[in-house]
């Protein structure tokens, strides 16, 4: 079953506004009513008021002129909502903390897929507490709960006693004495209920559910449904949920890079313990440090083929962790494991793979087959330090045209079924376009007895070909002849052994006459 923590600061915008302008505004200390003032259509309204305008009877709405005629001692400042937007999204990162899993509920709140992580807490009601009171802290006044769906979550923060926990299965009971906003209903549907004495969540929730739909439109139903877990919200969360997550927190911040790297080390075997046990490996691993400021520093490692050895992937992360820029301390670290895959156990020494059940996938080196697992450490490595797309294999693509003929490819993915035409040999290095060269040949048809590239002449001593080659047809300009796109390739040696793939472009007898060009060396 799913566990959501929803998270709710009542006056988001006067928070925010606060915390930005603690050291310079004079409302952060004055005992008088504060409010946010932004302009709609022309008109400067109140955009949020604090507890003590509220008290005096000011609320989110009112005209700006009426509100200070009513009181005068108001203090204001412009509202700033892409700000609070923005500052929204901050907080989404800085829970990664708490769970990988975060999703904004603009424009003041956000939810947390709990499932899985709160034993790290000891506990959903410990976790709950340790968010709001670090968030208090940094002087964000927050409610919040946990329950089994997104939408009893968002009622129990806002409507219901605060920190509520609700067990599997109690949503119904303790969603039925809030009142129907709780229900996040659509303005109409929240105004006309409470008119025909429905004021309640239980009130509607005990109504023949035809009758409901009937009279009150469908999205009642849905988000009753959704409440009560009986149907399935989507939440955008910055992150896809996965339970391949782990945290270690500290007695006293640490900050020494000795102490970092013991720290990867433990928290990586943490997570490939996990792995083992369920019989599978990951792709990428993030690992963040977590400041006492709140900012998290991350770090993050992909392998080329999955793993879950947890000393491997602690090498990986050392030669990032001097980049760490540590603050006052960290307090935590969090470990998330993604693109994670069975990895059965697999015996590759002793004996050899019975028929029927497969080879590893192996690689040619120096005429031996080595199994990709040899060389996927190194790889790794340079994958880390040079980027992804610095390390790389080549792979035949089907194309007549040998400029075309070969793609990139990451190392170790799925190839796509073409393989190399050992009839066909091609040069060792293909060049990344041909380069003119001027030769000369006895006749029409055979090889040139001698060529001139890059300013040298070189005598052909040996030469294999033609092997003639066109363009694909639907490649040519608009226009353009087919003859001009024809080619006979040759592989050539000269006197000093030297091999050269060349071809002549072009037909003879055709109005441009054919010209030469070298297109790669063999070795």
């Amino acid at each position: 079953m799913p566990r959501i923590l929803s998270v709710w600061s009542p006056n988001w915008a006067i928070a925010t506004w606060r915390r930005k302008h603690a050291s310079s505004s004079p409302a952060e200390h004055a005992p008088g009513p504060f409010a946010l003032i932004a302009s709609e259509r022309g008109v400067r309204r109140l955009f949020a008021v604090d507890e003590t305008a509220q008290g005096l009877g000011l609320y989110p709405g009112q005209k700006a002129t009426d509100a200070m005629a009513l009181v005068p001692e108001l203090v204001f400042a412009d509202a700033d909502p892409e700000g609070d937007r923005k500052s929204l999204d901050a907080l989404v990162d800085w829970c990664v903390r708490f769970s990988p899993a975060v999703a904004p509920d603009p424009p003041d709140g956000l939810f947390l897929d709990v499932t899985g992580v709160a034993h790290l807490w000891g506990g959903e009601a410990k976790m709950l507490a340790d968010l709001l009171e670090r968030l208090a802290a940094a002087r964000i006044p927050a409610r919040g709960s946990v329950a089994g769906s997104a939408g009893a979550a968002w009622a129990l923060a806002r409507f219901g006693p605060d920190r509520t926990v609700a067990e599997a299965g109690a949503e119904a009971r303790l969603l039925a004495p809030l009142p129907i906003a709780a229900l996040r209903l659509e303005e109409g549907a929240a105004q006309q209920l409470p008119r025909l004495g429905l004021t309640t969540v239980g009130q509607a929730a005990a109504l023949p559910r035809d009758q409901l739909a009937r009279r009150f439109g469908q999205g009642v139903l849905t988000r009753l449904d959704q409440a009560l877990g009986r149907a399935k919200e989507a939440l955008v969360f910055r992150r896809p949920p996965t339970p391949w997550f782990e945290r270690l927190a500290f007695a006293e911040p640490i900050s020494a890079p000795e102490d970092l790297a013991r720290v990867s080390l433990d928290i990586t075997g943490l997570m490939c313990r996990r792995l083992e046990a369920a019989g599978r490996g990951a792709k990428r691993f993030e690992l963040a440090f977590h400041r006492l400021d709140g900012k998290p520093e991350r770090l993050s490692v992909g392998l080329s083929l999955p793993g879950r050895h947890a000393a491997a992937v602690a090498r990986l992360f050392a030669p990032m962790l001097e980049r760490v820029d540590p603050g006052f301390g960290i307090e935590a670290a969090t470990l998330l494991a993604q693109d994670v895959e069975p990895l059965p156990e697999r015996q590759t020494d002793a004996l050899p793979p019975l028929p029927g059940e497969g080879e590893p996938r192996s690689r040619e080196r120096d005429g031996a087959l080595v199994p990709d697992a040899a060389i996927a450490p190194l790889a790794d490595r340079l994958i880390n330090r040079l980027g992804e797309d610095r390390v790389w294999r080549s792979e035949p693509y089907p194309s007549h045209t040998p400029e075309r003929s070969v793609v990139r490819r990451p190392l170790f993915s799925p190839g796509a079924g073409a393989a190399w035409d050992a009839a066909r040999p091609r040069p060792l290095r293909l060049f990344r376009a041909p380069e003119p060269i001027e030769a000369v040949a006895p006749i029409p048809d055979d090889p040139p007895i001698f060529f001139v590239w890059r300013g040298q002449r070189r005598r052909v001593r040996r030469a294999e070909g033609p092997e003639r080659l066109a363009e694909e047809w639907w490649r040519r300009p608009p226009g353009e002849t087919a003859p001009s796109h024809v080619r006979d390739y040759y592989r050539v040696e000269d006197d000093a052994g030297a091999r050269y793939w060349i071809f002549r472009a072009g037909l003879h007898g055709a109005e441009a006459p054919p010209r030469w060009w070298l297109h790669g060396l063999f070795a």
